[in-house]
């Protein structure tokens, strides 16, 4: 099946082969040789990837124990997922879109890209645009949205995703009508 451009799938084939290399950062002159090979591939990558599939491939075990076997290719994780939630109830097709949502925004600020995926978004509590990634959250940088302590109103990527998702089917719902 095709994927979007930008869609979960795209994003992970985008880590699955460019960022698991090492980029040469600078000379290397100067440095003491070493016995061993260094890692050919960025660790923090490789465990992120995995998790990212292991999430989708539990989850649809879960909702479909007949699911059968995963695709060995990451990127094919997410047609499986959706192939095999396709008749389980709105609640699960629902779960299964936000966490394929949620990995897209993951993935996108892993690589870097950040403002692409969370800026278009609305704050979840005022409404707002302006949203920023700062220390692992989704942060508001309304001066008037803040929290019981005076501090800016922060939002998980679960929420953010959780949000997206309710408000597309909310859309179509009100486009049916």
């Amino acid at each position: 099946m095709n994927q979007p451009e930008d869609s979960a799938a795209a994003r992970l084939r985008y880590l699955n082969d460019y960022l698991l290399e090492h980029p040469v950062t600078g000379p290397t002159e100067g440095r003491n040789p070493t016995r061993t090979l260094s890692t050919p591939i960025s660790l923090g990558t490789l465990s992120h990837i995995d998790a990212s599939v292991r999430e989708v491939i539990a989850h649809t075990k879960d909702a479909n124990p007949a699911a059968g076997q995963a695709p060995t290719r990451a990127d094919a994780i997410y047609d499986w997922a959706r192939q095999h939630t396709e008749h389980a109830d709105d609640d699960v097709r629902q779960r299964t879109a936000v966490i394929e949502y949620r990995q897209y925004l993951e993935h996108a600020i892993r690589a870097g890209d950040w403002r692409k995926v969370i800026r278009p978004h609305r704050c979840p509590e005022c409404r707002c645009f302006g949203l920023m990634w700062r220390s692992g959250r989704v942060l508001c940088t309304n001066s008037e949205c803040t929290d019981r302590d005076g501090t800016s109103t922060t939002v998980t990527l679960a929420r953010l995703a959780h949000e997206h998702i309710a408000g597309r089917k909310n859309l179509r719902q009100a486009r049916t009508t």
